[in-house]
């Protein structure tokens, strides 16, 4: 320390040769030193671009092993050995501050003819104004924690937007950031001599021309591809949102209690895996068949934890269910060890649920929830990563094997299977009996899509019918009711006491029962049509508002889209400037019932095969796949 005194102090004479002036000498010794220090401030900035440039990577990983402190731990430090960013270098160019901080203490006590030993024990008159300590002598020396604290502050909002690595960081971790260095820069001003505070205060203000020149000398466009560390932020923020659905502490003790015993389950045969409890029903008549033609133990694993798969699993000790919520399941499944994962969620292994990687035979198998075309009302890809898909009919397999084709992507094994929910609509289902007087009940069902139904031509639809000899329910979408609840609201509250006797609204999910009473469905681009239609056998008018359209990108399949082709096949199809006209198209649907029927059963015939067995169809597939599983071959 005393050669550094030594040295600090030959610069100070030299700087008073040529200035005698202790305060300007003060701001050239710190222009000094950080001019020498720049090479080491540029070696600093290396490495954060280096840190920076890996960001994508980085959060790329937090995405793929979300949950798994200790996988993401890991490779990351990977990564960053592998593209030669060294955590601690950030902290050597703070080291070396706090060194010459210490060392020019002594300076400044030198400098003013002061013993420091006794500086608290003198009067202010004794004690030059340059060694000064606030706390201590007061008076006109309380400006220099104001003047660092308030150079801390700009330090700060200039590296916010100039330095590579604080301008990636969050909002709270460049408060943080900050938030340290103005409490350092006041506590510095409050407890050391004025002297040493104006090194400190120019020394953060010389630090943004340091900055600024570290940029220009090694440009951080040139290292940093900012659209990537954009996109990567996105798909991370997106994970992160997950972490905002919270738990009771009861359900997660019981998510801990679950997790643990998941794993401690040795040879798993087959995993359901649900999103919440209305999914069971795509699962239910293959469980069925499982339970019934096989010795299977089936482990079901929900999100949900009020899914009704408890209350069946009290009945059937060979269901063997768990909750496991949205954050938890990410790691489960990437640590999944089962011989098949059975899902109804697409996108396998491009979000948050990954394919496992613990083993790498596990087989992943889809079941849809729809019956309608893939290339329109799925994302990109959304089935790539699956080994098999249970289809309902021919037009789903070609449209899988042209998407394989055009992607590129694996080739999957694609029985037809047909529709589980079909069937259990078809065998619950009785035709209503109308009493002679009864008027015909007309349902109104839209999709929950921008320009849907709701918010484009409902109040023309409603005074269309309404007055017509028709009983009419509207019926919006449950996720309409859970996004727009202050519209949905204020419709309610518009149609209260008008149309009495005609018109009613139905906001409770939890039956299908007005659905399949209707004797006409009215609908924009809702799968609940082919539901309505293949069940009851009765036609559809689906009002033409602008199309849904999850990939945009769905003419590079040349086939044709059944949600648009079969509209026109199972009922009538309505411009939006043609609503005025419903009352006599329903009209004559309904006055046409039977030659409908007709019409719809063989368009149904056509498109859903193995009416009535797909729970056969789907668990003798699972079965003799697991059987050649465990003979050690593929199909």
């Amino acid at each position: 320390m005393n050669f550094l005194v030594d040295f600090f102090t030959l610069i100070m004479d030299w700087c008073y040769r040529i200035v005698p002036n202790h305060w300007l000498d003060i701001v050239m010794f710190t222009f000094i030193t950080k001019v020498l220090l720049f090479p080491l401030s540029l070696w600093g900035h290396r490495n954060s671009l280096a840190m920076v440039a890996v960001m994508p990577m980085v959060n790329d990983i937090k995405v793929r092993y979300f949950g798994d402190k200790e996988r993401i731990d890991e490779e990351s430090v990977r990564i960053f050995k592998e593209n030669n960013y060294h955590p601690m270098l950030s902290l050597v160019p703070l080291a070396i501050q706090i060194i010459i901080l210490m060392g020019f203490v002594k300076v400044i006590y030198g400098v003013a003819g002061v013993d420091p030993s006794v500086a608290g024990q003198k009067s202010v008159a004794e004690i030059p104004l340059i060694a000064r300590i606030p706390v201590t002598h007061g008076g006109v020396a309380w400006i220099m924690p104001v003047m660092a604290g308030a150079a801390a502050w700009f330090l700060g909002w200039c590296q916010n937007r100039i330095n590579p690595l604080q301008r990636e960081q969050t909002r709270a971790q460049q408060m943080v950031t900050n938030g340290i260095s103005i409490a350092i820069s006041l506590s510095l001003g409050c407890f050391v001599g004025m002297g040493v505070g104006l090194y400190w205060v120019f020394s953060n203000l010389f630090s943004i021309i340091v900055q600024l020149a570290c940029n220009l000398t090694l440009r951080p466009s040139k290292y940093i591809d900012y659209k990537a560390i954009g996109e990567s932020k996105e798909k991370l923020a997106a994970m992160e949102k997950l972490g905002a659905v919270k738990i009771s502490p009861e359900d997660k003790r019981r998510e801990k209690e679950d997790y643990n015993k998941f794993f401690k389950v040795a040879n798993k045969h087959i995993v359901f895996y649900s999103e919440s409890s209305g999914f069971y029903k795509y699962f239910k008549n293959t469980i069925a068949w499982l339970l019934e033609h096989s010795n299977l133990v089936i482990h079901y694993v929900t999100n949900d934890p009020k899914d009704q798969i408890f209350e069946i699993a009290k009945a059937e000790p060979r269901i063997r269910p768990y909750f496991i919520g949205q954050i938890k399941i990410i790691p489960l499944m990437m640590k999944m060890d089962a011989d098949m994962v059975v899902m109804t969620m697409p996108d396998l292994d491009r979000y948050q649920i990954k394919r496992s990687y613990v083993r790498n035979d596990t087989k992943y198998v889809y079941i849809p929830h729809g019956m309608a075309s893939l290339h329109m009302t799925i994302r990109e890809k959304a089935h790539a990563n699956y080994d098999a898909i249970l289809f309902c009919g021919p037009h789903q397999v070609a449209e899988a094997r042209a998407l394989e084709a055009y992607y590129g992507t694996r080739r999957k094994e694609l029985p037809i299977c047909g529709y589980g929910l079909l069937d259990d609509l078809i065998a619950g289902y009785t035709p209503k009996v109308r009493a002679p007087n009864e008027k015909p009940l007309i349902l109104i069902a839209p999709s929950h899509q921008a320009d849907n139904i709701m918010d484009s031509c409902l109040d023309e639809l409603i005074a269309t019918l309404c007055g017509k000899d028709y009983r009419l329910v509207v019926r919006p979408h449950p996720q309409y009711k859970k996004r727009y609840p202050a519209r949905l609201e204020a419709m309610l509250e518009r149609y209260k006491g008008r149309y009495v006797n005609e018109l009613s609204f139905e906001t409770d999910f939890s039956s299908n029962t007005n659905i399949l009473d209707a004797d006409l469905l009215i609908c924009d681009w809702s799968g609940i049509a082919f539901e309505y239609a293949f069940t009851t056998l009765k036609p559809v008018l689906s009002i033409n508002t602008p199309m849904k359209v999850i990939n945009p990108n769905y003419k590079v399949i040349d086939l044709p889209v059944l949600d648009i082709t079969l509209r026109e096949e199972i009922g009538v199809t309505v411009d939006l400037d043609k609503v005025g006209n419903v009352a006599d198209i329903a009209r004559e649907m309904l006055a046409t019932g039977g030659e409908w029927k007709n019409r719809i059963e063989k368009v149904r015939a056509r498109t859903v095969h193995n009416i009535g067995g797909f729970g056969a169809a789907s668990g003798k597939f699972i079965l003799d796949t697991l059987i050649n599983l465990k003979k050690g071959t593929r199909k």
